[in-house]
């Protein structure tokens, strides 16, 4: 099996199959590190310069995301890594220039028969008033959410005003929205926190 096979192959358990061509090209031809890490609660996807030319630069996917998520990630951090290899460290990390190269990326996927509608209008949107990551844009991030497994958990935003629910082993009461996150209660304290509206928690029993 030669390189372009091998990876391809990799790719195709964590991609849409409509979708591995184009990204295992992408990777092959920047010939950056290219690694599938286990999942970070921070982040999704990272970006690494190379370090004095002496090193490859690198990215890291979460390996655990549904496949539009990480293909989404995948080109957002090749956009990083373009802009980098067009201006080193000279332009801001999510300026225009990083904008227009994570666009230019997107496009052929956009133009894709096989994205789903939803996340063609949703990214359609997006695009014009790019994020510094699709967590930042909660539409993206919902519409991304539609493609995970099945799970126990609930996103924040499902449970009524005033419901008890637990995320890392702690209880709390969900309060007001406040623009993209809740105002909630931890109940053993008593003090209040902002908590991601689509962050992933168990009822409280």
């Amino acid at each position: 099996m030669d390189k372009t096979s091998k990876f391809n192959h990799i790719l195709s358990k964590y991609l849409p199959e409509e979708f591995v061509s184009y990204v295992s090209g992408l990777i092959l031809q920047s010939n950056v590190k290219f690694k599938i890490v286990a999942p970070r609660r921070t982040k999704l996807g990272d970006f690494k310069a190379s370090v004095k030319n002496t090193k490859k630069s690198q990215i890291t996917i979460n390996g655990d995301l549904n496949p539009y998520a990480f293909l989404i990630t995948t080109l957002h951090e090749l956009a990083h890594l373009n802009t980098y290899n067009s201006y080193n460290h000279g332009v801001s990390p999510h300026g225009k220039e990083w904008k227009k190269e994570f666009s230019n990326l997107l496009e052929p996927v956009l133009s894709d028969k096989a994205l789903p509608k939803d996340l063609k209008i949703t990214l359609s949107k997006s695009i014009k008033n790019l994020k510094a990551s699709s967590c930042s844009d909660i539409h993206l991030s919902r519409a991304l959410k539609k493609y995970d497994a099945q799970k126990k958990t609930v996103t924040l935003e499902e449970l009524e005003e005033n419901t008890y629910f637990i995320i890392n082993k702690k209880t709390y009461s969900k309060g007001k929205l406040r623009r993209t996150r809740y105002l909630c209660k931890e109940i053993s304290s008593g003090k209040t926190y902002l908590i991601h509206a689509l962050a992933e928690v168990n009822r409280s029993e």
